[in-house]
Formats: C-alpha cells, sequence, structure tokens
C-alpha cells in the first residue's frame, strides 16, 4: 500500500508539472498581449495628447495673428496700443500654465480644473466673434439696426474674452498636456534633442498652417467670422478629451513643487539678511542657510534641488531679450508688412501669412540638425554644440533686428499708396511686403537654434523630480521677454513722444527702436557667450556634480535597476526554475 501510495503521488507531481508546461506559454502569450495593448495604450494617449497640443496652438495663433490689425481697424487702437495689447496676451498665456498648475496641485483637483479651463476657455473663443461680428450690418428694417455694441462696450468683452482664453490656454497646457505627459524620464540626451526638435517642428508646421489660411480668412474672405475658427478648433479639442478623458489627464509625483522652490529661497534669503553674511559654519552656498542642519526648515534634497535649479537663473536670464526680439513679429515686423504693398499677382496677401517666412527656415533647419546630431555629436560634445546654437541663434536674431532697421530706411524711400485693409483705407509704402523676407528668415533661423537647445539644457541639467519646474521657471523668464518687449513699445513711444514707434511710419523713425533693441541684443549675446561654458558638458558624472547629490534620486534609480534586474530574471528563457529560485 506505501508503494502504491508514492506510485500515486509521483504520477499527480508528473501531471502537475506537464500542466505547468502547458500553461507556461499560454501566460507568455497573455503577457505578451497585455504588453501589447499596454503599448496601444499609451500609443493612443501621446497621439491624443499632440491633438490636444496642436488644437489649443490652433486656436492661441488663430487668435495672435490679426490682432492688431483687428485692434486698430476695428477698436480703433494706435499701432503702439495694438501691439503691446498682443505682446501682453502673448506673455500672459505664457504665465498662466504656471499659475494654473500651481492652483491644481495646492488648491483644486486637476479634473476639476480642467473642467473649468475648457470652459473659459469655450467661453473666451466664443466672445471673440461677439466683438468682430458687424452688427451694424444687419437690419430689422430700413431704419431700426438690430444690435449695435459700442466701442467702449466692444473693448470691455475684448479683454474679457482675451483673459478667459488665456487662463484657459494655461489649463490645457499644465494639466492636459504638460511636458511630463510624454513620458521623457528614461530618454537619453540625444532621444530628448530629438524629441524637443520635432515637437517644436510640429507646433510651428501647425502655426504655418494657421498663419496662411486664418489670416487670409479673417482680412478677405470673411474677415468677421474669422474668429469663429478658433471657436471651431477648440470644439475640436474638446472632443479630443473627451474621448479619452480618463486616460490623458496626467498626474505628476507629487514630489515637489513651484511653492518649495520659492520658499528655499525666501528662506535663504531671510537667514543671510538675519545674520549678515552669505557663508557660514561649512556652508559652500548661500541656499545652504534654508537646510534643517543650518537652522532651516528643508530637506538636504529640497534644498539641493533648488541649488541645480539656481544654476541654471544666468541661462533663463539670457533668454527674456531674446523673447523680445521674437516678439517682433507679431509687433513691429507686422506693422512694417501691414505698411508695405501687400499686392501680387492681382491678389493681396494677408499680412500674418509673411509670419510663414519666419516658420520655413525652421521646417527645413530642424530635420538638418537632426541629421546632425544624430550622425556627428557625441555626448560630450552635445553640450558644446547646444550653446553654440544658442550663441548663434541669439546672434541672428539680434541681425534680424538691425535687418529690420535698415528695411525699414529702404521702405520710406518708395512712393506711396492706397491699399485697402479690412475695409480701412490706408496711405502705405509702394515697397514689396517680400523686401522684408531676410528679417523674417533670420528669427526663423534664431527660433530653430535657440528655443530647442534651450529647452533641453533646461531640462537635462535638473534632477528628474524637479525637471517640471525647471521648464516653469523657462517659461516665466519667455513670458517676462514678452512684457519687456510691451515695455519697450511703450517707453519708446511715451520717450519720444511717438517718434520711435509712430502711429505713421512714414512720419516717424521706427528705425531706431530697431536699432536700439538690436544692440542691446548684440550685448546679450556676448553675455551669454561669457557664461556659455558652464553648460558645455552634459556626460553623466559632470551632469551629476552639477545637480548635486540628491540621496533621494540614487535611491530611484538603484530600485530601477533592482526591477529591471529582477524582470530580467522572470523574463529570461536561459535560467531553468532551479536557477531563479
Amino acid at each position: 500500500v506505501p508503494g502504491a501510495d508514492t506510485r500515486n503521488m509521483q504520477e499527480k507531481q508528473l501531471l502537475n508539472q506537464m500542466a505547468d508546461k502547458e500553461q507556461r506559454p499560454l501566460l507568455g502569450r497573455s503577457n505578451h498581449t497585455g504588453n501589447l495593448s499596454q503599448s496601444e495604450k499609451k500609443l493612443q494617449e501621446a497621439i491624443c495628447v499632440l491633438l490636444v497640443e496642436l488644437c489649443e496652438r490652433f486656436t492661441f495663433f488663430g487668435i495672435v495673428c490679426n490682432m492688431i490689425i483687428f485692434c486698430t481697424a476695428k477698436l480703433g487702437y494706435r499701432n503702439y496700443q495694438a501691439a503691446i495689447v498682443n505682446m501682453c496676451f502673448v506673455g500672459i498665456s505664457m504665465l498662466t500654465p504656471v499659475l494654473v498648475g500651481w492652483l491644481a496641485e495646492c488648491f483644486v483637483g486637476r479634473i476639476k480644473l480642467v473642467c473649468i479651463c475648457m470652459f473659459l476657455h469655450f467661453l473666451g473663443t466664443a466672445l471673440l466673434p461677439v466683438v468682430a461680428f458687424p452688427f451694424e450690418d444687419i437690419y430689422i428694417d430700413r431704419r431700426h439696426i438690430l444690435h449695435t455694441l459700442t466701442q467702449r462696450e466692444q473693448k470691455i468683452v475684448f479683454y474679457f474674452a482675451l483673459l478667459t482664453a488665456s487662463l484657459g490656454i494655461g489649463g490645457i497646457r499644465a494639466i492636459v498636456c504638460p511636458l511630463s505627459a510624454y513620458k521623457l524620464e528614461d530618454c537619453g540626451l540625444k532621444e530628448l534633442l530629438s524629441f524637443f526638435n520635432w515637437f517644436y517642428w510640429l507646433v510651428n508646421l501647425n502655426s504655418a498652417v494657421v498663419f496662411v489660411s486664418i489670416s487670409y480668412i479673417q482680412q478677405s474672405v470673411a474677415r468677421n467670422l474669422g474668429f469663429l475658427i478658433p471657436f471651431v478648433s477648440m470644439l475640436m479639442a474638446t472632443i479630443t478629451i473627451h474621448m479619452v478623458r480618463g486616460e490623458m489627464i496626467y498626474k505628476p509625483k507629487r514630489d515637489s513643487s513651484l511653492l518649495t522652490t520659492f520658499g528655499v529661497i525666501a528662506s535663504a534669503l531671510k537667514a543671510c539678511c538675519v545674520r549678515y553674511h552669505y557663508f557660514s559654519g561649512g556652508m559652500t552656498n548661500w541656499l545652504d542657510h534654508a537646510k534643517e542642519n543650518y537652522g532651516g526648515q528643508y530637506s538636504e534634497t529640497q534644498v539641493e534641488s533648488t541649488k541645480s535649479l539656481a544654476r541654471l537663473f544666468p541661462l533663463f536670464a539670457f533668454q527674456i531679450l531674446y523673447r523680445t526680439c521674437i516678439m517682433q513679429i507679431p509687433s513691429g515686423y507686422y506693422l512694417q508688412t501691414m505698411n508695405s504693398n501687400l499686392h501680387f499677382s492681382g491678389l493681396v496677401l494677408p499680412v500674418a501669412a509673411m509670419n510663414v517666412i519666419s516658420i520655413v527656415p525652421l521646417l527645413i533647419l530642424i530635420p538638418i540638425l537632426e541629421c546632425i546630431n544624430l550622425c556627428l555629436f557625441s555626448s560630450k560634445d552635445t553640450g558644446q554644440s547646444l550653446t553654440t546654437y544658442i550663441a548663434v541663434g541669439q546672434l541672428s536674431a539680434a541681425l534680424s533686428v538691425m535687418v529690420a532697421g535698415f528695411s525699414e530706411i529702404h521702405r520710406k524711400h518708395f512712393p506711396q499708396l492706397e491699399q485697402t485693409l479690412s475695409e480701412e483705407v490706408l496711405l502705405v509704402s509702394s515697397m514689396p511686403c517680400f523686401h522684408l523676407a531676410p528679417q523674417y528668415i533670420l528669427l526663423g533661423v534664431a527660433e530653430a537654434l535657440v528655443t530647442p537647445s534651450c529647452s533641453l539644457l533646461s531640462f537635462w541639467l535638473v534632477p528628474e523630480r524637479i525637471r517640471g519646474i525647471s521648464m516653469h521657471f523657462l517659461t516665466l523668464f519667455n513670458g517676462a521677454g514678452c512684457f519687456m518687449g510691451a515695455f519697450f513699445v511703450q517707453t519708446a513711444h511715451a520717450g519720444t513722444q511717438g517718434n520711435w514707434f509712430p502711429h505713421l511710419l512714414h512720419e516717424g523713425k521706427l528705425e531706431r527702436f530697431f536699432f536700439f533693441l538690436a544692440s542691446l541684443m548684440m550685448v546679450n549675446t556676448l553675455g551669454f557667450w561669457t557664461i556659455a561654458h558652464r553648460y558645455n558638458n552634459l556626460n553623466q558624472e559632470y551632469t551629476n556634480e552639477f545637480r548635486g547629490s540628491l540621496p533621494e534620486e540614487k535611491l530611484l534609480k538603484h530600485e530601477k535597476a533592482i526591477k529591471h534586474y529582477d524582470s530580467v530574471l522572470e523574463s529570461s528563457p536561459i535560467l531553468c526554475p532551479m536557477e531563479k529560485t
């Protein structure tokens, strides 16, 4: 009987082993299909986020592209006032993602806040056609007008629409499609550079379509229905978010915040002011005053992260004046084009269509730069090439503004003619608008070189836990550049009694404003070149030293390595079951 029992036990064990062998391929297939569905889900999320990003940019550029001509022709603004409004709207749209991101993190839930922002964006894009619509053209009968908004009421509705639209833009950029939603944590240096290159390439391709189509509709075919296009585009973004609202709303880790960074800086400054000196007791940096070890209230990890971010502040600061030069496209350059001859082969070109000339070099250069980066540069050379790109791009921006000054002198030598824009007859120069192409091309080259490179440095040279904050700070400094451009326009107009930024360009000296800005940009480029060596070395050892020694990040890397090792052991077909145990 004992022999029969042992024989039965052996048969059961053999049957169980055979069943396990039969189930393993099935489990492997199910894991494989699970991985496929997971990859398909990630691909769907990435596509949806990109679609929302493009729809949002479509609405943004649709509002910006003809705002100056709308403000001057419809609202009766002078040129400098319209330029200031345009630059301030762009600046607010850059700053609102930071504000909304902070609100989502500290006070309001992300889902609730994104619904509020979508409503605000919808409201803003819906109110803009109310301002643009020609109510005076609609009659009940021969004597009565259906409805008329006074110019003061139009301005109130216009500003309210711009404010609500900018808040909605901030919510979409900060919550629905932040940079962290693209899952860039595990990407290497070259992969990140490729991402930023192609990301900005797609954004500018979208803006080129907008500047050609919307500007033509707004100006020529049905100018009063032009603002309906951002409204329709917003509906597209709303539908896209509704389709995948549960999968698209990215939830970042709550291990750092913008308030923490500002708190570390404020705490360190307060301690420095109280003690009347910056360094004491083995401290190598004034921010160490905020550490708990030295009487502060922040952990070593938080302070070290802030120190690595503070090292990027010179890089950010030199982007302010560069962004001011870029903002000449929707302000000073736009006014030059509007006061030039837009007739071409019997057609009147849209003013904003000239912006495409600045986008074409970017669309051509980025694929070329991508090939150069993939083929020639190693990881050690990439940092130096990035800082060189930024310096050359800033020099190109300075040359662009200088060329704009000479183009303005050249434009005044042509006789004047009458030109109709948005049903308003203007006295403009007979110089063809294509003579202004060099200044647009130079700014397009600058954007292709500076923006992806600066974004990569801001993302790569900080710990993973504060990369989103680093990009927020870059956005803040870019927004400051927009407001500085508006400040320069206001100061130049007020200080010269309208001579440097005139309402009628042929009666003023707009070229002096451009030469002044070009001289400032040249000094800015030289200043950046003196500190560019700080950001040249991007290899792993140096960036770890640059970021500081962060214990939590080291532990995180060890955990990732252990998880990766365990997954290799689990999935390896070489090891037998005995070896795995």
